[in-house]
């Protein structure tokens, strides 16, 4: 019997932690799902919800830099601003990036509901605004809004938001350089890899240049 547990035990020990697990690359949102998402949060009234969601589209941060941003980091003075700097927790590295319109909108109606002030975590934790919301939080709110539309959580988490403008970008442009700017990375291999960039990719985009 001791034999018996022992194996068992030893099994779960060797089982891979990402077993039954979809791995991988989260794939960007799609305009029509960003749509999808922004238009049921604003027919909720989730105020709160919507400001996040639309922050983290424009920002392109990662999570953790996401929840970390504090209200004077995008609206040092009551209302929220046209561009913001962070620094980024992974690289140490500040990055811009812009909010737009309805970005702006979605944040300022969220700050005076809230009654949110400079200080404060701009999303609050269940600790209170001292404590701003856990990156799990976060996760499991986005997986909430992607279930919500009829796609599945296990395909798309965080990553998703943070590359579906600079994806799109990129799509539009063909720019690398400015969405490596605007990812914060060091080295563009990074943003290569990041957006999954292939040969064909490329050649695409040199079809559409002649001399």
């Amino acid at each position: 019997m001791e034999d018996l547990e022992n194996a068992i035990a030893t099994a779960i020990s060797l089982r891979p932690w990402n077993k039954g697990k979809l791995t991988g690359a989260k794939p960007p949102l799609r305009p029509k799902h960003v749509w999808s998402i922004r238009t049921k949060l604003q027919i909720e009234g989730r105020l709160r919800d919507l400001a996040l969601f639309n922050l983290a589209i424009d920002s392109k941060l990662r999570g953790c830099d996401v929840v970390a941003i504090k209200v004077e980091d995008v609206a040092a003075r009551g209302y929220t601003a046209d561009r913001a700097t962070v620094r980024q927790k992974k690289t140490g590295h500040p990055v811009r990036f812009e909010l737009t319109e309805q970005t702006r909108q979605a944040v300022n109606d969220y700050l005076r509901a809230a009654n949110k002030k400079p200080g404060e975590f701009l999303f609050a934790g269940h600790r209170g605004p001292e404590h701003g919301m856990t990156a799990r939080q976060y996760a499991r709110l986005v997986s909430e809004w992607i279930g919500s539309i009829g796609l599945d959580p296990r395909l798309f988490g965080t990553h998703s938001l943070r590359r579906t403008k600079a994806a799109l970008i990129y799509r539009r442009t063909g720019n690398l350089r400015a969405v490596q700017l605007l990812l914060g990375h060091t080295k563009i291999e990074s943003t290569v890899r990041y957006l999954g960039i292939e040969v064909d990719d490329a050649l695409t985009i040199a079809e559409q240049v002649d001399i």
